[in-house]
This record gives structure tokens, C-alpha cells and sequence, in this order.
């Protein structure tokens, strides 16, 4: 049992923590986002947990299998604990409504805008989801972030490029920046991210 509720900082991985190339799931086509580590190191030391919540139907359409996923899975949760920013928790759904193969061919409640990797998160990580924060580069994940009562929603560039090419619905989004780096710096989100807990 967890001692206390707390918060998370949920991430996106494809466009957020990795550059999306495309079904990324080779270590070789893995490369972070710039600057991406160290923000989430930053998180970890004003006392986030980080959790990352992505969608992977290249699994449910034969691309590459979940044993595949893991492997990749792994070593990026390696470089994170490198970097000082261990990994909570990684969630993923496999599934696609009309393109997966199979079993993975359904309507389900995991993958997001639906809420419920973050649902998961919440009750085996032991997070109170009102006081978390969701960064995203699609307005997939901050419908999903939404529909958890998260609350504060990041939108950022995919890849961490700037300028921000897409918005989403009025409200939906909170914040606004090109990168997770750019966004974990910034003044305005400094008294939501709050202030460094150790050196």
C-alpha cells in the first residue's frame, strides 16, 4: 500500500518523450526528444511521479508484437533511471477499433481520448489525478486527461518543434509550449510544477 495520495506528471511518449517517426519500436529509431530527460528529471525532484500513457496500435495491427514493446520499454525506462528521472509506471493499448487484428479490434476504454490507462495509473500507482498533469502533443491525450478530471493539461509541439502547429478545443488544453523542456522552465507553470525538493 501507498502511504499517501499523490501526484503524477502523465506523459505522452511518440512526439513527447521520442521524436514520432512512425510506429517506433526498434531501439535503433528511438531518439528522445531534446531535452526531455532532464525536464523529467526536474519533475522527479519537485516530487512528480512520471508516468507515461501511449497508445500503441502498431500491436494490434501486426506492425510489431507487445514483446517488442517491452523490449523497447525497457531500455527507454533504463536511460530515464540514468538520468535521474525513474518511470512510475508505463501504460499502453494495444487496440484499434477498426485497423487492429483480432482480439486487439475493439472499442475499448484504454485507449485514449477514453480515460482509462490513466484510470489504471490512478488506482495501482495510488495518484490523486485533480492535483497531476498531463503533457500531450494530440488532442487525444488531453481529451483523455479531461475525461479523468486531470487538472492541468499541456499541449505540446510534436517532437518539440517549434511553432505549435495544431490546438484543440477551447479550454481543453491549459498551457501551451513547443516542448516538455520549454514548459517544465517556464515561469507560468512554476507554481503548479512547483519548486526542486533536493539537489
Amino acid at each position: 500500500m501507498h502511504e499517501r495520495i499523490r501526484k503524477a506528471a502523465f506523459l505522452d511518449r511518440d512526439g513527447v518523450i521520442n521524436v514520432d517517426a512512425g510506429y517506433v519500436w526498434r531501439i535503433e529509431d528511438f531518439e528522445f526528444v531534446p531535452g526531455t530527460l532532464d525536464a523529467c528529471r526536474d519533475l522527479v525532484r519537485r516530487g512528480w511521479l512520471l508516468v507515461v500513457a501511449t497508445n500503441q496500435s502498431g500491436i494490434g495491427r501486426g506492425l510489431y508484437t507487445t514483446r517488442d514493446f517491452h523490449a523497447l520499454t525497457d531500455w527507454m525506462r533504463a536511460r530515464f533511471e540514468e538520468a535521474g528521472a525513474p518511470l512510475a509506471g508505463v501504460y499502453h493499448c494495444p487496440h484499434h477499433p477498426t485497423d487492429a487484428e483480432g482480439e486487439l479490434r475493439i472499442r475499448c476504454e484504454c485507449r485514449k481520448p477514453r480515460p482509462g490507462m490513466l484510470f489504471a495509473a490512478a488506482r495501482e500507482l495510488s495518484l490523486d489525478l485533480a492535483r497531476s498533469v498531463m503533457f500531450g502533443d494530440k488532442c487525444d491525450d488531453l481529451e483523455a486527461a479531461t475525461a479523468a478530471q486531470i487538472g492541468q493539461r499541456v499541449l505540446l509541439a510534436k517532437d518539440g518543434l517549434a511553432p505549435l502547429l495544431r490546438d484543440c478545443a477551447p479550454g481543453l488544453a491549459t498551457a501551451r509550449f513547443a516542448s516538455l523542456r520549454e514548459a517544465v522552465a517556464s515561469r507560468q507553470l512554476a507554481p503548479i510544477l512547483g519548486e526542486a525538493i533536493d539537489a
